[in-house]
């Protein structure tokens, strides 16, 4: 079986670059420095004119994934707006202050896709206190597939909760793998786990230097990253081997 490559991206040159590099799925979002957060409506207008799945992630502020009822509201409608816009899908997640999967507001958050876009499982699952209870969850919730690095930092680190999701699955949903994969380790944990789909966000240092004054302000950093059109090459290389 053939693995997929998601690419994470949070500006249109970072949605070039995946596509150039041979990405079979964009995750849209802003602000990847702190996890990604909810792309704007203008950026996903963009992304919906590409010829690549695009899923935007819904999430409206950094930090944990317990919702305030207001913040629920903004969620459904992002969601909304992004079936509005023809996006493929929604990544969303939240969870109880227990450390659950919000069952209830996820309910509601599916229902505001209207039943017309792909449901992911975002990596609000990591944090959940039993993952095998969590994965038959969104099982049954209707999600398509969960994006998770084994409930630890990176997907390498996790490989074994990885492997065992696999196979609790059963091709039920699929396991996205994701969080620290690179060309150089991608091999390995396709062998440890058996995953078949992959995410990652391809980034190397900005190629132009940040202009002086856009850092002297506060505008810009001074270790600008973005999405590499080589890293994704690289990736996409690795996993036809």
């Amino acid at each position: 079986m053939s693995c997929v490559l998601e690419v994470c991206v949070d500006d249109i040159a970072g949605l070039d670059a995946a596509q150039q590099g041979g990405a079979d799925r964009i995750e849209l979002c802003s602000s990847l420095g702190c996890g990604g957060l909810t792309p704007s409506a203008g950026l996903m207008a963009e992304a919906a004119r590409r010829s690549l799945p695009v899923i935007a992630l819904i999430r409206p502020r950094s930090g944990g994934f317990v919702y305030s009822e207001a913040e629920a509201r903004v969620m459904q409608h992002d969601i909304a707006r992004a079936a509005e816009l023809g996006l493929t899908g929604v990544a969303i997640g939240a969870l109880t202050p227990e450390r659950q999967l919000d069952l209830a507001l996820l309910e509601r958050l599916i229902r505001a896709t209207d039943g017309r876009l792909q449901l992911t499982l975002h990596r609000a699952f990591d944090l959940v206190r039993e993952p095998g209870a969590a994965l038959e969850a969104a099982i049954a919730l209707g999600f398509q597939r969960v994006l998770t690095s084994g409930g630890a930092p990176t997907a390498a680190a996790g490989a074994a909760q990885l492997a065992a999701m696999v196979s609790q699955s059963q091709d039920r949903i699929r396991i996205l793998a994701g969080s620290g994969i690179r060309p150089d380790n991608v091999a390995d944990l396709l062998a440890a786990t058996g995953v078949h789909e992959v995410h990652a966000s391809c980034r190397a240092p900005a190629h132009e230097a940040q202009p002086e004054e856009a850092l002297a302000f506060g505008f810009s950093e001074a270790s600008a990253r973005e999405t590499s059109t080589d890293e994704v090459r690289a990736l996409r290389r690795q996993l036809q081997l």
